[in-house]
């Protein structure tokens, strides 16, 4: 088994789900008591929000290079990183380091296209939703057509993420609100909806909705999971 690993604490909240779901993958495939060999690196989400929102990207990707060392030099055999929107320092991340690294639009999209989907509406930050390292990447690369709510839903989105589920704060009025911009999305003709923030999952699941939702969080972790244990 290899060691995963993972570049997490943005939020914390999610990180949490991504070290369970890979433990219950490596227990799953393999039985007993087995459990992922993985090394966790977990960042300031105060210090990384900040650099977000003030356009200081470069500096952000400092951080992720400085993790992606790290993680390396403890001696993990790849990198996962626990977030979509920092995806747009991928290449921060590679620079950095000879590891592979599993790319959680790719991951989603392999599982989107094998399901047979091709639109596909989009729930994430503002970030992901308005920048091309991720849409464009899904519709480029592997040939998705990406819906986006209007202004506003990208907004109310955007807004619950930061402001709410980062926390850890779960409101069923919040829930209502993306369920709403989610039948939006369909009416537009959305065949499936990606969650694209990895807190998303912690406020809707499949259960909600009444169309196929992929969770990239989990998706990823999945992903994980399977280059671990590849011979």
């Amino acid at each position: 088994m290899r060691t995963i690993g993972l570049i997490g604490g943005m939020s914390w909240e999610s990180s949490q789900v991504y070290y369970q779901k890979v433990n219950e993958a490596v227990r799953d495939r393999l039985g007993g008591l087995h459990s992922a060999k993985c090394i966790l690196y977990s960042v300031d989400f105060a210090e990384i929000e900040e650099l977000q929102h003030a356009g200081k990207w470069e500096e952000a990707g400092t951080h992720m290079a400085n993790a992606a060392r790290s993680l390396q030099a403890a001696g993990a055999d790849m990198i996962v990183l626990c977030t979509n929107t920092m995806h747009k320092l991928a290449y921060a991340i590679q620079g950095a380091s000879s590891l592979p690294f599993i790319h959680i639009a790719d991951a989603t999209a392999g599982k989107i296209k094998a399901d047979g989907y091709q639109r596909v509406g989009l729930l994430a930050t503002r970030f992901t939703m308005e920048q091309a390292f991720y849409t464009g990447r899904l519709q480029q690369e592997h040939g998705l057509e990406v819906l986006l709510p209007d202004e506003a839903g990208r907004e109310a989105v955007h807004a619950i993420i930061y402001e709410e589920l980062c926390r850890g704060i779960i409101r069923e009025e919040s829930k209502q609100v993306y369920l709403r911009i989610i039948d939006k999305l369909l009416e537009e003709g959305a065949e499936a909806i990606i969650l694209g923030c990895t807190e998303i999952g912690l406020l809707i699941t499949q259960t909600d909705c009444s169309v196929a939702v992929y969770d990239t969080t989990e998706i990823h972790a999945i992903a994980a999971v399977e280059a671990a244990l590849e011979k």
